[in-house]
């Protein structure tokens, strides 16, 4: 019983340390990012994290923030890192106090705000923009706005993100631009929330409805 307990303290032992070094790498590169004050007390990071950061940008955390990243967490999660991204340079981020998120993925184009005491599942993406223009004309043309930006990705929609207090999102649910959940909202895992989601709602499962267009409506009135 001695040796067993002695073997899984020697086998966890390189895990404790790894966690406790990311611990400390990952609150230091993401005071380096986003400015030393803005970054809460008690911030707990694990693991590998991706961030990409606006100089210009406005990114700033809370206390008590807990950020996991891939797998060794969260079983949830799959083995892939956890990302922030402020692409620009009037892009920004707010996250609240005593919020906890699994491998998300949070890239701001123009704003994503959450609130306190959210709660983030496994592997769930915040996009507060269409990512390229829908016009194929546009994302075909080649058109560069800037040496490092396309026109097609410049021109792209975009509207803030709005998550208030005390929700909860199921794991790999995606939220897309425009998007309000009001307070103490669940979020089933899974979805794709495209819509506004009224507090204190229970949304189990997935929330995209895509438009009919008129010529397909009127195509349908007459049969």
């Amino acid at each position: 019983m001695i040796v067993s307990k002695l073997t899984r303290k020697f086998i966890h032992f390189p895990r404790f340390v790894r966690k406790q070094f990311y611990l400390r790498y990952n609150r230091l590169c993401i005071k380096l990012c986003i400015g030393w004050n803005n970054l809460g007390k008690r911030a707990m990071i694990f693991n590998h994290i991706y961030l990409d950061i606006h100089p210009d940008s406005k990114v700033k955390i809370g206390d008590d923030f807990t950020f996991t990243s891939g797998e060794c967490i969260n079983p949830l999660c799959r083995n892939q890192r956890g990302c922030i991204v402020a692409e620009r340079p009037n892009s920004i981020i707010e996250i609240g106090h005593h919020v906890g998120m699994s491998s998300p993925c949070l890239w701001a184009k123009e704003r994503i705000t959450i609130g306190n005491y959210v709660k983030i599942g496994g592997d769930c993406i915040f996009m507060d923009s269409d990512a390229h223009n829908l016009d194929w004309r546009i994302r075909n043309s080649q058109v560069m706005f800037s040496p490092m930006e396309s026109l097609d990705i410049h021109t792209c929609k975009c509207a803030p993100i709005v998550i208030e207090d005390h929700v909860l999102i199921g794991a790999r649910s995606i939220i897309l631009k425009g998007v309000t959940i009001g307070h103490g909202s669940v979020i089933g895992a899974g979805s794709v929330v495209v819509r506004d989601i009224p507090a204190n709602t229970i949304a189990p499962s997935a929330i995209c409805t895509p438009p009919i267009r008129s010529e397909e409506r009127r195509v349908g009135e007459r049969v």
